[in-house]
């Protein structure tokens, strides 16, 4: 009995071990399987967002309307998720269609601006300022005094509160959206480089503050990150913000080369024609090499190749830091969303990443960022 006993004993510790080491090897083999996933999906996002740069400022500017379309869509629908079952169905009318006439009043104020300016900018858009001028304030002012008196006619005693905390959490998704991306299009035609460096950046320090998280994570500092975000680890932050400030200082040089990121423009075209800002002086002098000054002490000038240097290295460098300290903060705000909520992701539409909101989610106060530095020190 003894014997046997130790056997059993024996044997069941093998099966134990065995066990545990299945469970490592599978979990580490889901972990790559995830991994995977996620960087063909993400190199896909990046073909398909460098294809949509390739044809040129009119389609970066439908990326981005589709863009806002899908986020107010995956924001709105958490709490539609939450609580259709048990608030909304057949009681409350016109849930989601006073959602979207609040979200259609604000694309229209907000691009609308945009529009005109670009109109009293092109010479060859003049004819549509009579349309434009006299009718577009009216049309606003009047979809707006619609869509407030249908929100109102449409409470409903005993969920009244209900639906003012609804109209309250629209409000909050389109600022967080709309609002902050209000000045996006003029980003774009102010030059793709506007869009595309800080979106690019955004990009950097989400792929590498994850690559540091999982392989230097909680390594070198114990204490935690983020409560409302439990994955994330200083040295991720740490990491992925050196890695964003050295990224910005060399692929702003690259991009200042090209007449195609640097060159404003005026008006809509389907078939772009190649941008030529070089030779009619319109290039902006920080994206001209060698245009820095150099310091008053000569032997400072030997040490530091001043001529080398494109000025927007320096922008880039701020716009950098902003994308690694305050830019994450957006996806923190994310995060406290979907912890509220008790959901993992905001949608599934991309496989390995979740939603739109999930990828974007740093990139509404990158893009107001941008502008603000433009029109601030550009």
């Amino acid at each position: 009995n003894n014997g046997n006993g130790s056997n059993n004993v024996s044997g069941n510790n093998n099966n134990s071990t065995n066990n545990s080491i299945r469970k490592v090897l599978s979990g580490n083999e889901k972990n790559g399987s995830k991994i995977l996933i996620r960087a063909i999906s993400g190199l896909t996002l990046i073909v398909f967002f460098l294809i949509c740069i390739y044809l040129g400022h009119l389609y970066v500017c439908l990326l981005v309307a589709l863009s806002e379309i899908l986020l107010f869509r995956e924001l709105v629908k958490v709490r539609y998720n939450t609580y259709f079952e048990s608030r909304i169905q057949d009681t409350i009318p016109l849930f989601r269609t006073t959602q979207w006439m609040w979200f259609v009043i604000a694309i229209f104020y907000t691009y609308s601006e945009f529009i005109m300016q670009v109109i009293d900018n092109n010479p060859n858009l003049y004819y549509l300022i009579k349309y434009t001028n006299p009718y577009l304030y009216i049309i606003i002012f009047t979809l707006y005094s619609c869509t407030f008196v249908i929100t109102i006619v449409t409470l409903k005693i005993g969920h009244i509160k209900f639906q003012l905390n609804q109209l309250c959490w629209t409000i909050v998704v389109l600022c967080l959206t709309v609002g902050q991306m209000k000045y996006i299009m003029h980003n774009i035609f102010n030059g793709l480089f506007w869009f595309t460096f800080p979106f690019l950046c955004v990009v950097c320090n989400d792929v590498m503050a994850y690559f540091c998280g999982i392989s230097c994570g909680r390594k070198f500092i114990q204490r935690k990150f983020m409560s409302v975000s439990p994955n994330k680890t200083w040295e991720g932050f740490i990491g992925g913000g050196i890695c964003t400030m050295i990224f910005a200082w060399y692929f702003s040089k690259f991009l200042a080369q090209y007449s195609w990121m640097v060159c404003p423009v005026n008006d809509f075209e389907l078939f772009p024609s190649t941008l030529t800002c070089d030779q009619d002086g319109s290039i902006h002098p920080i994206f001209q090499q060698g245009t820095i000054k150099p310091p008053l002490l000569q032997q400072d000038y030997e040490l530091i190749p001043w001529e080398q240097i494109y000025p927007i290295q320096i922008h880039a460098l701020w716009l950098g830091f902003f994308a690694s300290v305050v830019g994450p903060f957006g996806g923190f705000l994310a995060s406290a969303i979907k912890r509220a909520y008790g959901i993992k992701d905001f949608d599934s539409i991309i496989p390995g990443h979740g939603g739109i909101t999930d990828r974007l989610d740093c990139q509404f106060l990158m893009a107001l960022c941008t502008w603000v530095h433009y029109n601030s020190f550009v």
